[in-house]
């Protein structure tokens, strides 16, 4: 039998295809306000049929929405090549005006034939602490080996600045010297910022202590004997095993606390967002509804005067496919955008159905609300949600909040009855910022007095959460008088 003969079958298979109009609605859904503003703006200008309305043309021109138009004027274009309509226009003078407006040489045919620069070679890209110290390095005087060394210690900080990699790690990775090892070492250790390249946090803030104050021999024992003593905030401890007065112990101990424990950070750091609301929640007749913030937001509309090119006889065939192919375009972009805001609307009004209590009385009301239950009641894929709401923001009576806020898994309240995480998690917070410092509360008695308030929860749970709000352990939150 010949196993390698030409065969045909028939095979029945689903297959899921994204077009690129759905590829586009999808994009369109993750984007925040500023950014929709951003890809409308660049739609504008990439399309010529896309106009924005403005106020003086809103009442002369009708918007051209309507989809329908776009079937009935195209297949009306007879396929011929008589007399080409588009001659009647002077597209140099048309462009011209296009491109110019607003200047003061508008209509003009004469134009300066420069290449302008992109805006993006004016901005700073951001430098992360691999770049700061790779040019540092880059300008010191030291051997080729050393240098290789150094590029090997900078590729092994963590985000902190704290050197991962032990010295007989670096050694073996190109069969250096241990000499060799510990002079690219110091070398980095001399670079900014103070206490990069360190491999612990006590050598760290010695490391910056030598550096500003390195007459200050008290503030370096303190470091180097008794850090852990410093950590848990036993002053007096440390004064007696120093045998110094406590008064002199928090003098250093002030100094101490001008050192930066993550050195790396500020160069690894995420810069700030500006944030504007996509939504508002407001109260109107005693009912929260979600009102859409389309202040500034290009309204589009279908250039008139490509629509009347489109409906003559006899267009010529290129350009009339190149039209026909910018209308669907521009009415695709327009379809999505819309369907962007109904979407996030819906998702709006589910949370508006569940959170009312948050929105009257604030965050100890906050309820349990998932996704996946959002998504059924839209009747949209969970994917759909998660796009809907992240990086989107809503201004409410509590606040400008991340759409994302609202989402949070229950655990056992009071009663039996559910209460959000988050909820729980400022229940947890309180409780520690109202409790006696001198007696600070353990992870015990937090889930003791959770369970008389009739939520059930473990004392490894307790402890998760108060690590989740990075709140010190009982011993570390103790004061001593």
């Amino acid at each position: 039998m010949n196993w390698l003969a030409p065969k045909l079958s028939l095979r029945v298979a689903q297959k899921q295809i994204l077009t690129p109009g759905l590829v586009q609605m999808v994009s369109v859904l993750a984007l925040n306000r500023l950014e929709l503003r951003e890809m409308i703006n660049q739609e504008i200008m990439a399309n010529p049929v896309l106009d924005e309305v403005t106020e003086e043309g809103a009442a002369a021109t009708d918007s051209y929405t309507d989809e329908a138009f776009l079937k009935k004027e195209t297949e009306k274009v007879p396929e011929t090549e008589a007399a080409n309509p588009f001659d009647e226009f002077d597209f140099g003078s048309f462009f011209t005006q296009y491109l110019d407006a607003g200047s003061e040489r508008a209509g003009s045919s004469e134009r300066e034939d420069i290449e302008r620069p992109s805006f993006d070679k004016f901005l700073s890209s951001a430098q992360n602490l691999a770049d700061h110290l790779a040019w540092q390095l880059s300008v010191s005087i030291c051997t080729e080996t050393v240098r290789k060394i150094a590029e090997g210690i900078v590729g092994n900080l963590d985000e902190n600045g704290y050197l991962t990699a032990t010295l007989e790690e670096l050694a073996q990775s190109g069969n250096y010297s241990m000499e060799d090892v510990e002079e690219a070492l110091a070398m980095v250790q001399e670079f900014d910022p103070p206490g990069v390249g360190a491999r612990d946090l006590q050598e760290c803030l010695l490391m910056q202590l030598k550096l500003i104050d390195p007459q200050n021999t008290l503030a370096q024992q303190i470091i180097a004997e008794h850090l852990k003593l410093l950590q848990n905030n036993q002053l007096k401890e440390v004064a007696r095993a120093l045998n110094r007065p406590v008064e002199l112990v928090k003098r250093a101990v002030d100094v101490i606390k001008q050192l930066d424990p993550k050195p790396g950070l500020r160069y690894n750091h995420i810069e700030p967002r500006l944030v504007e609301p996509d939504v508002q929640f407001r109260k109107v007749d005693g009912e929260w509804q979600a009102l859409m913030n389309e202040d500034d937001l290009p309204q589009l509309r279908l250039n008139p005067m490509y629509r009347r090119l489109l409906a003559r006889d006899a267009a010529d065939r290129d350009v009339r496919n190149y039209v026909k192919e910018r209308f669907t375009a521009a009415i695709q972009l327009m379809k999505n955008i819309e369907q962007r805001k109904h979407t996030i609307q819906r998702v709006c009004q589910s949370i508006l159905r569940r959170q009312g209590d948050f929105l009257d009385y604030g965050a100890d009301h906050l309820k349990p609300m998932m996704i996946k239950e959002v998504a059924e009641e839209v009747g949209v894929h969970p994917s759909t949600v998660s796009r809907a709401v992240a990086n989107k923001y809503v201004h409410t009576p509590q606040g400008v909040l991340e759409l994302r806020y609202f989402f949070s898994e229950s655990v056992n309240g009071p009663q039996g009855s559910e209460m959000s995480l988050l909820s729980l998690k400022r229940r947890v917070k309180k409780m520690i910022d109202d409790e006696d410092t001198a007696h600070p509360l353990t992870d015990e008695q937090i889930t003791k007095r959770l369970s008389e308030e009739g939520i059930q929860v473990t004392r490894r749970t307790v402890a998760k959460y108060r690590e989740d709000l990075r709140i010190p352990s009982t011993h570390r939150r103790r004061v001593k008088g």
